[in-house]
């Protein structure tokens, strides 16, 4: 009886080390595809808090929360699901939908770059002065992130491929909650920020109030950056997508040569070599992305942009 215990006991204990080894795996899995995801993260990072600019400080943090919602739901009740399906049954689809998306991407990056460089910001600056309500702000900003999501899950699903369907489904699940946590919870501490240093600098001490003044007139530069920091992330995820991908589907040129000029720039510079390698080839991601994002903007241009310019005319 005692040694049939024993025997039980550890067998108990060789299940529980496989147990906390698979968890261990999961955990070291899905950060591994969070880090692959880490540009499409930026840039959902700069991204949202435009949504929330100019409205009442007390109905920010509620609007921010509603997005985060909306963009949980988009991923683990829309996305999750269809890109198990696909790669279950249909992987050779996500290597093009991938592309599909990457391709927005760039172009989102390439039209504020164009509307930059035109001035189309300042013509549309009495628009925005008439803010939509917060429906409206919300689908809009939810709309935005079920684009940046499946970026996010698909790239996340790429480096968990040859797990099992439910190691990838338990991975992907992580993915997502935690990344919505992280990105919205930037987002919050981001929008609130002035008005933490707006109290810090309303409060006896000299120190704490110029702390406070300071942060208040940091939020319009770190705004900026922001919107400097998400354009070149859009250029550079979605140009690195089209690249990768290009290469899967039987293209290697393109790929190819961003690759040789890293390797060159990787043996020609020792010990920084990783670094500036990893550069090259962000640069590289970026310009591809800059270009055919640039093409996408002109075919818009002149088909559907100069037809709705054509219709409101009349």
């Amino acid at each position: 009886m005692a040694g049939g215990l024993v025997a039980l006991f550890d067998d108990v204990a060789v299940l529980a080390r496989a147990a906390a080894a698979s968890v261990d795996d999961i955990g070291a899995a899905a950060g591994r595809a969070s880090v692959k995801a880490a540009g499409v993260v930026v840039d959902d990072t700069a991204v949202t808090p435009q949504y929330v600019h100019g409205l009442a400080a007390e109905r920010e943090i509620p609007i921010i929360r509603r997005i985060a919602l909306g963009s949980l739901r988009n991923k683990l009740l829309i996305i999750l699901p269809a890109i198990l399906l696909l790669s279950q049954f249909l992987p050779w689809l996500l290597t093009p939908i991938l592309m599909i998306g990457g391709a927005y991407l760039c172009y989102e990056g390439a039209e504020k770059v164009w509307h930059k460089l035109s001035g189309h910001h300042e013509a549309h600056a009495s628009e925005e002065q008439a803010l939509p309500d917060e429906k409206t702000i919300v689908s809009g900003a939810v709309r935005t992130d079920f684009i940046l999501s499946a970026e996010i899950m698909v790239i996340s699903l790429n480096e968990v491929a040859d797990e099992g369907f439910w190691s990838r489904t338990v991975i992907l699940a992580i993915v997502a909650v935690g990344i919505t946590i992280l990105v919205y919870g930037v987002v919050g501490l981001i929008v609130k920020m002035d008005d933490v240093g707006l109290s810090l600098s309303q409060r006896p001490g000299k120190g704490i109030s110029r702390f406070g003044h300071g942060l208040v007139k940091a939020m319009p530069r770190l705004l900026t950056a922001l919107t400097v920091i998400g354009t070149a992330a859009m250029l550079w995820v979605g140009g690195h997508i089209l690249l990768v991908g290009s290469d899967e589907l039987g293209l290697h040129a393109v790929y190819g040569a961003v690759h040789h000029l890293e390797e060159l720039a990787h043996e020609a510079t020792g010990a920084l070599g990783g670094v500036v390698g990893w550069l090259v080839n962000t640069l590289a991601s970026a310009l591809v992305g800059l270009v055919v994002g640039a093409l996408i903007v002109l075919v818009m241009n002149l088909t559907v942009h100069r037809r709705k310019a054509h219709t409101g005319s009349h």
